[in-house]
């Protein structure tokens, strides 16, 4: 007996392909456009999100038939919040040059139009542990896809993955130079949109925006 009903399935996986935070729902476009000059700071930003949607998800489904209509989304930022400052000064502790390069970033999560809208549209209707799939899958959503603009950039541009020289000086020696403008932002945005004309052309389904 499968341990994930049908709709759990579904509301894991629909944010991961043909339901993507960022490149269906177009959000968190920020933060892909920011972080993501180097693999390794978008994997961590990518972890963090997860982590954080996760647990806020969990959190407010928790207290959704407690929280006043008035005030629900200064308890969601309170929550959400309170959770950044924790993934914050982990990072501190444990990756402190990840902290760094990711900056006033890692804050700025809190307000992120993914997890605001997932609170809002998800968590503040449904049961905690669809609500920690569905933030679990919006992460990993958003991740996926930071993931993949940091690999070409760091690779294209700086000619390394995670700090690693891919590209063999005997290459330079013949002429290759790195490709400088895979490190601006705009770069970000054009692989992005590589990703979205390979998504939609695997996906008929998705609808035009």
């Amino acid at each position: 007996m499968s341990l994930l009903s049908k709709k759990d399935k579904e509301v894991f996986l629909t944010p991961i392909n043909i339901n993507n935070p960022i490149t269906v729902q177009v959000l968190g476009i920020c933060s892909a456009l920011a972080v993501t000059a180097k693999l390794e700071p978008s994997i961590v930003m990518g972890l963090s999100v997860t982590v954080i949607l996760a647990f806020a998800n969990v959190i407010i489904s928790l207290l959704r038939n407690t929280i006043p209509t008035r005030i629900r989304i200064i308890v969601q930022l309170v929550v959400v919040a309170a959770l950044v400052t924790i993934v914050s000064e982990v990072l501190k502790a444990f990756a402190y040059d990840v902290s760094v390069q990711l900056s006033v970033y890692i804050g700025l999560i809190i307000t992120n139009c993914i997890l605001m809208g997932r609170l809002e549209a998800f968590a503040m209707a449904n049961r905690p542990f669809e609500s920690f799939m569905d933030g679990l899958g919006n992460g990993i959503g958003y991740a996926v896809i930071l993931v993949i603009v940091g690999f070409f950039r760091e690779l294209l541009g700086s000619g390394s993955l995670l700090g690693f020289q891919l590209i063999p000086e005997a290459a330079y020696e013949m002429g290759y130079m790195n490709n400088g403008l895979m490190l601006m932002p705009p770069m970000a945005l054009i692989i992005c949109a590589c990703v979205i004309w390979v998504q939609r052309a695997r996906y008929k389904e998705i609808p035009e925006n």
